[in-house]
C-alpha cells in the first residue's frame, strides 16, 4: 500500500529515476551517497557544501539550489529520531533540482539552501548503528540510554546533547533540562556548545535568510510564535498560509516551552519569521513510519515555492521602507 501511494504521488517519469529513495530506512551513508549523486547529475542547478562535521566527524551538508543571493533555508534533523526529515529535505532538493532542469527557475534572485541532517551522528545511533563509534563512546551511549540496547527513543547528538536545546533564546530558562547527557532533553553546559549548532548557525550567519524553516517529524502543527514583537502579525499571516497549504494546524507553544530552539533563536536575532513544521502525525518516543511519508511530501512539496513567494514580499516591504529613508 504505501509503494502504492508512493507511485500516486510521484509521476513515473519522476519516480523512474529518482536518487532519493523514500521507501526504506534512510541512514547517513544513504544521505551521503545520495547528495553526492545530485551534485553530479545536476551540476547547473545545485552547489553541495559542507558547512561542517558533527562531534564524531559525520560531514554536514548544505544544499545550494540557485545562485540568488538573497535566501530561505530548510532543515531537518535536528533531532536522531527525525530522519524522515532528511528524506523529505532530501526529495525536495531533487525535486527542485528537477524543475529547474526542465525551465522553471521560480527561485528567481533567490537561493534554496536545505540542511538535510543536521544531526548524523544522532541518526546513526538512533537506528542502532552504534557499532560505528569507537569503543569507550560505545559504553556511554549506552548509559546515556538507562543501558537499553534498543536505540529508537534516541533525539541527541553523539554526545548526549539536545541539539535543539542549544540556541541561547531562552536557554537558560530551560528548567526541565536533564542534568547530564542523555537520549534527549540535555541541554549542554552552554548554547552553541554542540559542533553541529555551530555549523548551521554559521551557515546562518552567512547567508542571512530572509525566512527559515526547521522541519521535525511529530504532530502535524506549524510553530512560529516566540516574542515576534513587532513582526507578528505579519509572521502569523505567512503562519497560516503554511498551515492552509500543508493542512497542518497552527499549534500553541505549551507554557513549559520557553526557548531553545533554532526557530526562537531565529525570531529572534534576525527578526524574520521563522518555522518549526511536523510533518507526522504524533509518535511518542520513536521515529514516524515510513508509511507517512508519501502523505507528508503532498502536503509539503510545494512549500519552498511558497516561502520563495512569502520572502518576495517581506524583502519588497524592507526596500521600500529603505527607499523612503
Amino acid at each position: 500500500m504505501t509503494t502504492f501511494l508512493f507511485l500516486m504521488i510521484y509521476p513515473k517519469e519522476f519516480s523512474a529515476t529518482s536518487i532519493v529513495d523514500a521507501r526504506k530506512v534512510y541512514t547517513y551513508e544513504d544521505f551521503q551517497e545520495d547528495v553526492w549523486i545530485l551534485k553530479s547529475k545536476y551540476k547547473k542547478q545545485l552547489q553541495v557544501h559542507t558547512i561542517g562535521k558533527s562531534e564524531f566527524g559525520r560531514k554536514i551538508y548544505a544544499i545550494q539550489m540557485g545562485k540568488g543571493e538573497k535566501s530561505i533555508l530548510l532543515s531537518g534533523a535536528h533531532h536522531g529520531r527525525e530522519w524522515i526529515t532528511s528524506l523529505l529535505t532530501m526529495k525536495m532538493a531533487e525535486d527542485i533540482a528537477v524543475k529547474m532542469k526542465n525551465g522553471d527557475n521560480f527561485l528567481g534572485s533567490y537561493s534554496i539552501w536545505i540542511v538535510p541532517m543536521i544531526n548524523p551522528d544522532g541518526v546513526t545511533i538512533q537506528q542502532g548503528k552504534i557499532n560505528k563509534f569507537p569503543f569507550f563512546s560505545k559504553r556511554k551511549i549506552k548509559k546515556m540510554n538507562d543501558d537499553l540496547e534498543d536505540f529508537t527513543r534516541w533525539k541527541s547528538n553523539g554526545l548526549g546533547v539536545d541539539l535543539n536545546r542549544q540556541y541561547p533564546a531562552g536557554w537558560e530558562h530551560l528548567e526541565d533540562s536533564k542534568k547530564e547527557p542523555s537520549y534527549k532533553n540535555y541541554k549542554g553546559k552552554a548554547p552553541f556548545e554542540a559542533e553541529e549548532v555551530q555549523a548551521i548557525v554559521k551557515l546562518t550567519e552567512k547567508i542571512k535568510p530572509t525566512i527559515a524553516v526547521a522541519y521535525h517529524s511529530s504532530g502535524q502543527e506549524i510553530f512560529w510564535q516566540f516574542n515576534n514583537g513587532v513582526n507578528e502579525e505579519r509572521d502569523r499571516t505567512i503562519a497560516e498560509v503554511l498551515a492552509k497549504e500543508t493542512g497542518y494546524d497552527l499549534g500553541i507553544p505549551p507554557k513549559e516551552a520557553i526557548g531553545g530552539g533554532f526557530t526562537d533563536w531565529f525570531i529572534t536575532t534576525y527578526h524574520l519569521p521563522a518555522f518549526t513544521i511536523e510533518i507526522c502525525p504524533l509518535v511518542e518516543e520513536r521515529n514516524p513510519s515510513l508509511t507517512n511519508f508519501a502523505e507528508a511530501w503532498e502536503r509539503n512539496q510545494t512549500i519552498p515555492r511558497t516561502l520563495i513567494e512569502e520572502a518576495k514580499k517581506i524583502d519588497a516591504v524592507h526596500k521600500k521602507m529603505l527607499g523612503d529613508k
